[in-house]
């Protein structure tokens, strides 16, 4: 199995046709065989939860069955086609799963037998459905957990994402170890009281998150990799 998730960057003139992509692309991604799940995004502007969206900058997630699959559609799908006539920008990075906990639209995605020996760069995946009656509480907390996020040993980049403004959540962060990771999440007494929050209010009707071995990463985003060459 593998993950793949490419952040597409249009020119502000052609913002209208990324909208359009929204809609067009589903189609031929129902009828991509090879491809077991996927989901079409937003992005925000900042690398985490954001409440504006960025309209020119826009992702595209998915699950293959090998990486032969992905690099079919990548080379020579309609989707492909799509983002070379319009001139986008792109930066794709290739995961494996590595341990996978809750669910994404009633499954979970990323099923696989959990990797606990792994040592090396991890990318996280959360995601969320907030619910409605929740939004106050979950967007007074997220600008602060987003700050110390950015600034946390180990960290990497991120990219906030979300198949629906404000209630349909997520992000995409890559850092340089599983320790790092786990000393951001549950060593921050800032953090670790988010968490808590989130369980004791039940901020989420649905959640999940996610652990990958990134193996993979090409192209630019805003002029810049990302990894800047450490794959």
């Amino acid at each position: 199995m593998i993950v793949s998730l490419t952040i597409v960057r249009y020119r502000k003139l052609l913002i209208p046709f990324a909208l359009l992509a929204m809609a067009i692309h589903r189609l031929p991604l129902w009828l991509q065989k090879e491809c077991k799940f996927w989901k079409l995004m937003g992005s925000g502007h900042n690398g985490t939860f954001d409440l504006q969206p960025d309209w020119q900058q826009w992702a595209l997630l998915a699950v293959w069955e090998s990486r032969e699959d992905f690099e079919d559609f990548y080379s020579s799908s309609f989707i492909a086609g799509w983002w070379r006539l319009f001139g986008a920008e792109k930066w794709t990075i290739l995961c494996e799963p590595l341990q996978s906990h809750g669910k994404w639209d009633g499954i979970d995605p990323f099923a696989a037998a959990p990797v606990t020996d792994y040592e090396g760069m991890v990318a996280v995946l959360t995601r969320a459905t907030i619910r409605l009656s929740k939004l106050r509480g979950f967007w007074g907390n997220v600008d602060s957990v987003a700050d110390m996020m950015t600034s946390a040993k180990g960290y990497i980049t991120s990219f906030g994402v979300g198949e629906a403004p404000v209630y349909r959540q997520a992000t995409f962060s890559i850092w340089e170890s599983l320790e790092d990771v786990k000393a951001f999440a549950y060593h921050s007494r800032e953090h670790a009281e988010v968490i808590k929050k989130t369980r004791e209010e039940n901020w989420y009707s649905e959640e999940l998150f996610a652990r990958f071995k990134p193996i993979a990463s090409f192209g630019t985003i805003k002029g810049k990799d990302p990894l800047n060459g450490l794959i």
